[in-house]
């Protein structure tokens, strides 16, 4: 079987949809059920050294370079000139838009439809473009990937696809190439956490100005933040900070290394992540593997990814999340309680699950059987 892949994702400092897309392929490469098929991965540059190339038991990998324009109308003209070109079975889109003008088959990721359900939210471009390119993609589209059944029902209503189209597959947290969890020392002071792209939905203002009022309880309490600042307009977090009283709170970085971020969640005292809407929201379960507590808002997709192991806070209300930073830096029963649920969260989570289920979609879309009876994925 050939599959063809959008691996445009995978350029630059992978994040989100990259670091999805590399674990997939570094799955697929290696899982059995895979073996004799091909995945054919078109991009605009050479194939990154980070790719895992592995020789395993699984599928082969070919990269193949297609030059021409970037972004929208690489994908919609050279894109799918290229895979055109190829004879494959079935194109996989890990990146909420596909080709249009495909004779195979496509399956689609769409991990949240934000700019549906938020278009404020957005630049107005480029919102309409997700807005038509996703709807146009999904509903062409022989499956639709999502990561919970809270971003299933988005789809279908902001969208229409028909729920029998969609297929909820979470995502993991036991990366292939994760550095081992480092055992650092205690920190000289205190530090909460953020990890993430820096989105208006995420309410880092709210976060700062909480850590601030937090301090007045916890001496020395800082605030790490590790994220490009994505908003629109843009958000002067340091200003914030700064009229906040406490611009020597913040710390902030666009990107780190694996290891140095596998060092920050070891190395903090509690993740904060204050976001009102994702389609599943990674980065608290990976600092739960990291054995740290996490503070997240009270959303429905909260609830459904985190269960019992996060603690939840209300929207807009800084006094509550500095309450709850304080309790979990200081109250060691409380401490203890989450980083244990936490733990028993994340053995939930495993990559080999989630690249099994996706391939089973992908096949099935291709018209081929896996001899598998459980390509739905469970409620």
């Amino acid at each position: 079987m050939r599959v063809a892949i959008d691996a445009s994702e995978l350029g630059g400092r992978p994040t989100g949809v990259g670091r999805y897309l590399r674990e997939l392929i570094a799955r697929w490469t290696r899982m059995p059920a895979c073996d004799g098929s091909q995945l054919l991965l078109y991009a605009p540059f050479e194939a990154p050294a980070t790719l895992d190339h592995s020789s395993g038991p699984g599928a082969r990998t070919t990269w193949r370079v297609v030059g021409g324009a970037r972004g929208t109308l690489w994908q919609q003209r050279d894109l799918a000139r290229a895979v055109r070109a190829d004879a494959v079975d079935v194109f996989f889109a890990p990146a909420y838009t596909a080709p249009l003008r495909l004779a195979c088959p496509t399956v689609v990721s769409i991990h949240d439809v934000s700019f549906a359900a938020r278009p404020e939210w957005y630049a107005w471009t480029h919102g309409l473009r997700l807005r038509l390119l996703a709807r146009l993609s999904a509903r062409r589209a022989r499956a639709v990937l999502t990561l919970t059944r809270f971003s299933a029902a988005e789809i279908t209503g902001h969208l229409g696809v028909s729920a029998d189209r969609i297929h909820v597959v979470p995502l993991a947290v036991d990366y292939l190439d994760a550095p081992p969890v480092p055992q650092a020392p205690a920190a000289a002071v205190p530090v909460v956490l953020f990890v993430g792209s820096i989105f208006e939905r995420r309410h880092l203002p709210l976060l700062i100005e909480a850590t601030a009022l937090a301090r007045r309880r916890i001496p020395g309490l800082q605030l790490d933040v590790i994220g490009e600042n994505r908003t629109s307009p843009r958000q002067d977090l340091e200003r914030i900070a700064h009229d906040a009283g406490a611009a020597d709170v913040l710390r902030l970085r666009d990107y780190v290394s694996d290891a140095d971020l596998a060092a920050a969640y070891a190395s903090a005292s509690v993740f904060a992540f204050l976001s009102e809407y994702e389609g599943f929201g990674l980065t608290p379960l990976e600092a739960m593997r990291g054995g740290l507590p996490a503070i997240v808002l009270d959303t429905p997709v909260a609830r459904e990814v985190y269960g019992a192991a996060a603690t939840y806070v209300p929207l807009g209300d800084a006094q509550a999340v500095a309450d709850a930073l304080t309790r979990l830096v200081e109250d060691p029963v409380e401490r203890a309680a989450r980083i244990a649920a936490g733990d028993a969260l994340v053995a939930g989570y495993k990559w080999n699950d989630a690249a099994r289920r996706t391939w089973d979609v992908v096949v099935a879309a291709g018209g081929q059987s896996t001899g598998r009876r459980d390509v739905e994925t469970p409620a």
